[in-house]
């Protein structure tokens, strides 16, 4: 009976759905009114275009494609006894709003399970090479834990796969996913590897995060009405052994040994050693040869630090996609494109989508620029104790429309205004 409902039950509990059941009723033309809620009216109608499509096609479907979500890129859930819903912890905005982010905290929270990529970033691009042809499996996985056990995890999947050509699309923190995998044996017939903003040789987005100062992290505290970023630093991302492993190592984006706890200011959140210690050695090794990379340039993003006493002084400069700078975005592959692209819509572009399917189908594409820009970078300097001046208030969501709470949630990883060089 309703009335025996669990009390955390939540409207955004009741309307989750993997990406496949939703690409079900976007093309069946049902729960309209709910799809239009959560994704606007135009990712609507683009979404349900394509479902439609995919669901005319009548070839059998061609080569098989993994796409590999980024750093908070799948839903996580914690199971409910029949007959209710799964009770969606990541991303459930009153989950949030309830103080509920701690649960996400390691080793004491581990029960948690991925539940599907998150549509809003990665339905589009599903659907998009679906209806170029490719079947597609839509990868999630806990982006909290150790990325090498995840990645062990892939390529069990794909050894399986030996009936017809595999290749694997790659957003993010995936890509370091996908090229771990590819290093394990047993992977030689993985065709490609297209990874769109991977920090290949680390993001200082982490270092903030860490710090308390990433301004995803302190948006989400605005949401929280119990803890302040400080805290969900201090006490759940700092236990996510994934993040250690996208720090920047010594000599490649910056001379500071982030490896080092000696190098970490002491005031203020910071790192757990031991975590340091055990990620130090990931990424390490030659580019794979199959790997090909997406970067996003000319978005204000963090490209250097200094320690400035008992705070980290940032550098921001255009040579990035806002998130991952360009030179860590190339790192790791052999062949780099470049455009003007924000990091979370790398995935979501349809120029990107044009350009992942011309390079699943051959060597090249011409939609894309294969040379580094030329951008003189003009820059500022930041610290940690400015950035925490960033979403400093909390927020009412019941204040929102339903059109300001999607902005607001796509928005967490908007550069702020502190980025800007002076006019």
């Amino acid at each position: 009976m309703e009335s025996s409902a669990p009390p955390d039950l939540s409207v955004y509990d009741r309307l989750a759905h993997t990406p496949e059941q939703l690409q079900q009723l976007l093309a069946e033309g049902r729960q309209r009114r709910e799809l239009r809620a959560l994704f606007g009216d135009g990712d609507f109608q683009l979404l349900s275009a394509l479902a439609r499509r995919v669901q005319r096609r009548r070839a059998p479907p061609g080569a098989r494609v993994y796409l590999v979500p980024g750093i908070m890129g799948s839903q996580l859930v914690r199971a409910r006894p029949a007959p209710w819903p799964a009770d969606l912890l990541w991303i459930d905005p009153l989950d949030i709003i309830n103080g509920r982010l701690e649960e996400l905290t390691l080793p004491r929270h581990d029960d948690l399970k991925p539940f599907g990529a998150l549509p809003y970033s990665y339905l589009g691009l599903k659907l998009r090479l679906q209806a170029a042809g490719f079947d597609v499996c839509l990868y999630d996985f806990d982006w909290r834990q150790n990325l090498q056990t995840v990645a062990a995890e892939l390529a069990a999947r794909l050894r399986a796969e030996t009936d017809r050509p595999v290749s694997l699309v790659a957003h993010s923190m995936g890509g370091l996913v996908a090229r771990a995998a590819l290093a394990l044996p047993g992977l030689e017939h993985v065709q490609r590897l297209i990874a769109l903003g991977t920090p290949f040789a680390g993001s200082f987005a982490v270092v903030q995060a860490l710090r308390g100062s990433y301004p995803v992290v302190r948006r989400l505290a605005a949401l929280d009405q119990h803890h302040d970023a400080e805290t969900l630093a201090r006490d759940v991302f700092s236990s996510f052994p994934s993040l250690y492993q996208m720090l920047p190592h010594p000599g490649r984006l910056t001379q500071l040994d982030l490896f080092d706890p000696a190098s970490w200011p002491q005031e203020g959140p910071g790192p757990d050693p031991g975590l340091l210690r055990e990620s130090q050695t990931f990424g390490a090794g030659e580019p794979d040869p199959r790997c090909v990379a997406i970067a996003g340039t000319r978005q204000r993003t963090v490209t250097d630090l200094l320690r400035q006493e008992q705070q980290f002084a940032y550098q921001v400069s255009s040579l990035g996609d806002g998130t991952v700078p360009l030179a860590s975005a190339s790192a790791g592959a052999a062949l780099t494109y470049c455009l003007a692209c924000e990091h979370s819509e790398l995935a979501r572009s349809e120029r990107v989508a044009r350009a992942v399917i011309d390079l699943l189908r051959g060597e090249t594409t011409q939609r894309l620029s294969p040379r580094v820009p030329v951008i003189r970078p003009a820059t500022v300097w930041v610290s940690d104790e400015q950035l925490r001046a960033v979403a400093s208030e909390k927020i009412d969501w019941s204040a929102l429309s339903a059109a300001g709470r999607r902005d607001y949630l796509s928005g967490l990883s908007e550069a702020p205004a502190l980025y800007r060089p002076p006019a």
